[in-house]
């Protein structure tokens, strides 16, 4: 009977969640025209409304562990499930995505990915689109801010292994900023597929920045046991068992 009652909150949240990001749109859009700035502020309020929603109906309470990065950094993080990113994007000032290009004829969510500054990629061409990018940087016509980039390159379950992609390297190394990892545990409570959330403590953990300077073989060799270990660690402390070998 909990469990039943446990779903049947999840789709309200989920439904609500949605019906929220329309008002919000509706709202926020009009200002967010003419006003870049609005973008962000519209963004970071849906976010916070997500968290306070999920405690509110579904019992899953979020943290934010860590400095908050808030100069122009590489946020390279951990990807479970939406929650990370909601979590992520409530608190850093000016978030931007490399993302699907599909994604920009997503409504509502394609155009403020475009005000954002978020980088459209085609399959298969994230080399060139990577390219491009780099040379908006160095050429200063970039949006700035905390570019966030999932170094697994997709979700990934909690405790499950999928090896980091060299990408991500390449891109702390032409770019030549600082990088931030961040590890999560909200796959625990909100799953990659399903309508079922958990209730609990999400959290999102910012550790300790790698500086820029290093080689692309010693960055991938502290970013993926820094992640890992951490999400690891936050898995454990919210009750899952991790398995072992």
């Amino acid at each position: 009977m909990r469990l039943i009652l446990q779903y049947a909150l999840s789709v309200i949240f989920i439904v609500q969640m949605y019906l929220a990001m329309a008002i919000y749109a509706l709202y926020w859009t009009p200002i967010a025209m003419f006003r870049r700035e609005a973008a962000f502020d519209a963004v970071h309020a849906y976010c916070r409304w997500v968290r306070a929603s999920a405690a509110l109906l579904v019992g899953l309470k979020s943290e934010i562990r860590g400095e908050v990065p808030t100069d122009e950094v590489l946020i390279g993080a951990k990807h479970q499930s939406f929650f990370d990113i909601i979590l992520i994007v409530s608190v850093v000032p000016r978030p931007k995505f490399i993302m699907k290009k599909e994604l920009l004829w997503a409504p509502i969510v394609g155009w403020y990915a475009k005000r954002l500054g978020c980088i459209p990629v085609d399959r298969g061409k994230r080399g060139q689109a990577v390219k491009q990018m780099v040379a908006d940087v160095k050429a200063g016509t970039a949006w700035p801010g905390q570019l966030i980039i999932y170094p697994q390159g997709t979700r990934v379950a909690a405790g499950a292994k999928r090896p980091y992609k060299v990408g991500v390297g390449v891109l702390y190394s032409q770019l030549g900023q600082d990088c931030v990892p961040a590890a999560t545990n909200v796959g625990v409570f909100w799953p990659r597929h399903g309508l079922l959330r958990k209730p609990g403590l999400a959290v999102v953990e910012f550790l300790p920045r790698i500086p820029s300077g290093l080689s692309v073989e010693e960055f991938m060799a502290r970013i993926e046991p820094a992640v890992e270990d951490a999400s690891d660690r936050l898995a454990a402390e919210a009750g899952f068992a991790l398995k072992k070998g």
